[in-house]
This record gives C-alpha cells, sequence and structure tokens, in this order.
C-alpha cells in the first residue's frame, strides 16, 4: 500500500484518545469479494453486551484495495479508564465480535424460460398429435403437454374414453377465443392480458367477460390455478355495476375465495343500495334465491 493514498479513517489521528477496532481480511477469497457484517459490543461487568457501546457494519472486502476496514474511534479511552467505568474487569477490558461471512460466488442462473419454449412450441405446431374443432376453427395441440396440465384432459386424451383414439375433437360450449387463451395458460402458465403478444384480440371480447368465460374453462378442465387468476382479474374489476354478475359466474363454477370477497362488497351500505338496483342482482336472485340469505346474514352480523 505504499504507492496508495491511505482513506481518511484508516489514518485518522485521535492522539490516543479512542480505542480503535478494525476487521482484516487476512486471505484472498476464490471468490472476488467477501461480503460481511461485522457486530462488535463492549462487554460489561455483568458479562452482557454493551447496548451503548455497540457498532455494526455491512462491508465488502477488498475495498479499493484494502483489505482492513473498522472503527478508528470505537469507543473513548476515558470510558474505558474511569474508576466508575462498567467495562474494566482486572485492568482488562473485553469486546464481542460477531462475524457473519455472506459468500458471493455464485453462479448467476437465469429465470425460467419453459413458458416461452412451449408457448413456441405451440405456435409453430410442431409435433401436434392431436387439433380440436372450435366453432369452425382448429387448434392443434400435444397430448401430453395438455395431460401434463389437466386431469381432465388427462383421462380423455391418455385413458380410455373415446377421445384418447381421436385425431381431431369437435369442442362445444367454448368459443375459440376462450379455448385459445386456455391452451396459451397451458403451455405458458400466463394469462391473456400477461403473454406479452396480440392479447387474444381482447378487445373483440370485454375484458370481464373473458375471464368469466375463462373461469368457466378453468373449471371445466380442473386447472384451479387458472381459476384463481381469472378470480382475481375479476376482482380487480369489480364494481356495484359488476359484482352481481361475477357472483352468478362464482355460484355456477365454484370459487369460494372470490364469492366471499364479491359478498363483503355487496353488503357496503352504498353498494348495496345501488346493487339491488341493477339487473345482474335480478338474475343472481333468480337462478340462486339462496343468495338472498347469505346476503341477509352478512346485513345482520353487520349491524349487530
Amino acid at each position: 500500500m505504499e504507492d496508495k493514498v491511505l482513506p481518511e479513517w484508516y489514518s485518522k489521528e485521535d492522539n490516543g484518545e479512542y480505542l480503535s477496532l478494525f476487521l482484516e481480511l487476512v486471505r484472498e477469497s476464490t471468490s472476488n469479494n467477501v461480503r460481511a457484517i461485522f457486530d462488535a459490543f463492549l462487554v460489561e461487568k455483568d458479562d452482557e453486551p454493551s447496548s451503548t457501546h455497540a457498532d455494526r457494519g455491512v462491508h465488502v472486502h477488498p475495498t479499493n484495495g484494502y483489505t482492513a476496514w473498522g472503527w478508528p474511534q470505537f469507543v473513548k479511552r476515558s470510558d474505558l479508564e474511569s474508576s466508575s467505568s462498567s467495562y474494566v474487569v482486572d485492568g482488562k477490558v473485553r469486546i464481542m465480535c460477531v462475524f457473519i461471512v455472506i459468500r458471493d460466488n455464485t453462479v448467476p442462473v437465469p429465470p425460467s424460460d419453459i413458458g416461452a419454449h412451449l408457448g413456441g412450441l405451440l405456435d409453430r405446431g410442431e409435433g401436434t398429435d392431436v387439433s380440436f374443432l372450435v366453432d369452425g376453427e382448429t387448434f392443434p395441440a400435444h397430448r401430453a403437454v395438455l395431460a401434463a396440465r389437466s386431469p381432465v384432459f388427462r383421462a380423455e386424451l391418455l385413458g380410455s374414453m373415446a377421445e384418447s383414439k381421436m385425431s381431431s375433437i369437435t369442442l362445444h360450449d367454448i368459443e375459440p377465443l376462450t379455448f385459445r387463451a386456455l391452451l396459451r395458460f397451458i403451455y405458458t402458465d400466463k394469462l391473456p392480458a400477461d403473454d406479452g403478444g396480440d392479447q387474444l384480440k381482447m378487445a373483440a371480447m370485454a375484458t370481464d367477460e373473458l375471464f368469466q368465460k375463462l373461469l368457466a374453462a378453468a373449471d371445466r378442465y380442473d386447472l384451479s390455478r387458472l381459476k384463481l387468476m381469472c378470480a382475481q382479474k375479476l376482482w380487480e374489476a369489480v364494481s356495484v355495476d359488476t359484482v352481481a354478475t361475477t357472483l352468478i359466474h362464482v355460484e355456477m363454477h365454484g370459487c369460494p375465495e372470490l364469492k366471499s370477497s364479491c359478498l363483503d362488497f355487496f353488503v357496503q351500505d352504498k353498494n348495496f343500495k345501488e346493487t339491488v338496483l341493477t339487473e345482474g342482482y335480478v338474475q343472481l336472485v333468480q337462478r340462486f334465491p339462496s343468495i338472498k340469505d347469505e346476503i341477509r346474514g352478512l346485513l345482520r352480523a353487520k349491524s349487530m
């Protein structure tokens, strides 16, 4: 270090008024840096660490070529030499040091890209061994991928059902846009709005309507994660105009987490007064009369 200018803290003059304390890296690490947490405490006569004379440092060694780091003014000598000092025992003072070394030699691992690879496989149609006909539109797919993701597809495509022998399967009661979103999730684990593509031409369908239909498809093919992701999207868009319609879909396809949130929203005073005037509420109580009892129960509990 002869050709280097010492850092100010390293060579600071204090005329012997302070006790200094430094941590030095005495052996080079195989990694570029060593990250260390360094705690130091004066120990009192009762063997307890001091709460007033304590310091902590988080440091990376080496820094600017120097391997030592610490406190040039850790404690005043006068605090130790005083007759009332609680730190000196038989002319000696004890310092408790705690070191935590955090290794910084891990190999960086990029985020998972399996969804991108499988999504590309779906887009290119390579190696497909089954196709689905939905309202005149054909969707090529891979039996193994569908079976791995959905127990319903597994039973249909790899079990003893008639579909296991078919190369083309016609689906009813689902729209092409919804089925495309379903396939995209199966291959990429992402929702339409998150897939970074054309968002499945979502402008052609209201966002809440798409997630309502995708919730139904998730229920049909037993995709519990997709169901909850759709539920979250519906909850984010809930309002006095949509909460009753959302509850209809919840009751039809079973999503207790979303139902609980919607009911809590529903029974808020202002929300309740506006929601009961909507067409959605009329449809809700007509299709699921028992929901009125649940709402009344929540309102009574709220008023108590």
